[in-house]
């Protein structure tokens, strides 16, 4: 026996297959106050005349209605509008929290600072690791690397080949007095000094052009691949750098996101002046005040488009060839300083007094183009770039006349024209 199928008739007396549909109830979607009818006229209506400023004469409270459920509950998390358009705020505990113009609820007071003047948080700090003393004065911590000294370059010569010159050079005095006072005769006088004078322009040749022997012999060392370099190969590698977990900020025309700032105040000392520092001569410039500063930083191959991590920071030995550039240049002609500059040396309790001063200021910004020299560490997934363990040596260049000269840590070169090759990062 089959099952029957269900049917049911309409109002228009048809009969169709399937049960009726069940109404459901409609969810009203007002509230369940009483409102009372005004019958047009506005003043009866005691908040439609509030609305348009017209004065009521009879109040009529409206019935009270049974509370729902939002409004029993405590004043803790719930939203009150007043009679006023105010700002709508939300109340959690003590303190009453604006609502943002957003629609986001935040954990303190909505404050509006004017442009400029507001708790601006400086480029290259991060909780723990710096703070800002006075206007500009930013002391970093220990993840960053003071570079308290200048480049060390210089020459490396094997200790018997300087032997063997000092030999040659003291016997070439003995014997060259000896003749002169057995023979008295001007021919090896002339003899002495063609063994001498090569030796002594040598010297000076070197230490003149040993710095730009070493730039140059940097320039022209073959780049490398990252995706093909092993792990201890010391490598150059040409590419954009990016800020690691510390941007830093120049200190005098706060530069921000920074791989490298160095800002270096110098003085003129003429016959008699005061020293800027004890090594410094008369009639040269001489350093009074130095800052400079490197972290960790990542650079993008070239030519591999590989991305590795320069472990410059946390007191790393790093040897930077970036030019400065003079920003403030203080002579007899302009002793009317800037208040910048007076608020600059204010901050690192530098006098002010009748010298000439010169302050310069170089850095790396990020999107720069910069050639870093180093060894290559594989660790995990990491690949980074680190100081080599031995100094960096050029060899000795004969055809240019040069000694070996080596430079000790990490290479960094970066291209005179900052603004031109910086890539938007």
């Amino acid at each position: 026996m089959g099952t029957r199928i269900p049917s049911h008739q309409l109002s228009n007396g048809l009969y169709v297959s399937g049960r009726p549909d069940q109404l459901k109830e409609r969810q009203p979607t007002m509230g369940s106050r009483a409102v009372p009818y005004t019958g047009g006229d506005v003043k009866k209506s005691g908040e439609l005349g509030k609305m348009f400023d017209i004065p009521v004469g009879e109040n009529r409270n409206p019935p009270h209605s049974k509370p729902s459920r939002h409004s029993s509950s405590s004043n803790s998390g719930s939203l009150r509008s007043g009679p006023s358009s105010g700002p709508i705020k939300k109340s959690s505990g003590p303190m009453a929290v604006p609502l943002q113009p957003t629609g986001l609820i935040t954990s303190g007071p909505l404050v509006s600072y004017p442009l400029g003047s507001g708790p601006l948080r400086r480029s290259g700090q991060l909780d723990g690791s710096g703070s800002v003393s006075g206007s500009s004065k930013v002391v970093y911590g220990s993840a960053v690397t003071s570079l308290t000294e200048d480049v060390k370059v210089g020459f490396r010569v094997s200790r018997a080949v300087v032997w063997v010159v000092i030999v040659a050079v003291a016997t070439a005095l003995l014997v060259g007095a000896f003749l002169m006072v057995a023979v008295k005769k001007v021919i090896i006088l002339v003899a002495v000094g063609a063994i001498l004078v090569p030796i002594f322009l040598g010297i000076v040749w070197n230490c003149a052009w040993g710095m730009r022997g070493l730039l140059g012999f940097v320039k022209r060392f073959p780049e490398t691949e990252l995706r093909g370099a092993i792990d201890g190969q010391f490598v150059k590698v040409t590419g954009v750098v990016t800020c690691g977990s510390i941007p830093l900020e120049s200190s005098y025309q706060q530069v921000p996101r920074c791989v490298y700032v160095s800002t270096e105040l110098y003085e003129y000392k003429g016959w008699g002046g005061k020293s800027a520092n004890p090594k410094h001569r008369c009639f040269s410039w001489g350093s009074r005040h130095s800052e400079k500063y490197v972290a960790d930083f990542y650079i993008s191959d070239f030519q591999s488009g590989l991305r590795a991590l320069v472990k410059a920071g946390y007191g790393a030995k790093v040897a930077p060839f970036i030019k400065p550039a003079t920003v403030v240049d203080v002579r007899k002609e302009n002793r009317d300083l800037s208040p910048g500059f007076l608020q600059w040396l204010a901050n690192r309790s530098l006098s002010n007094d009748d010298r000439m001063m010169r302050l310069k200021e170089g850095y790396i910004k990020e999107g720069s183009t910069v050639s870093v020299m180093g060894v290559v560490r594989r660790h995990d997934s990491v690949l980074m770039i680190v100081p080599p363990q031995e100094p960096v040596s050029t060899g000795c260049q004969w055809f240019r006349g040069l000694l070996p000269t080596y430079v000790e840590g990490l290479v960094l070169i970066c291209d005179d024209n900052q603004n031109a090759d910086v890539v938007p990062v």
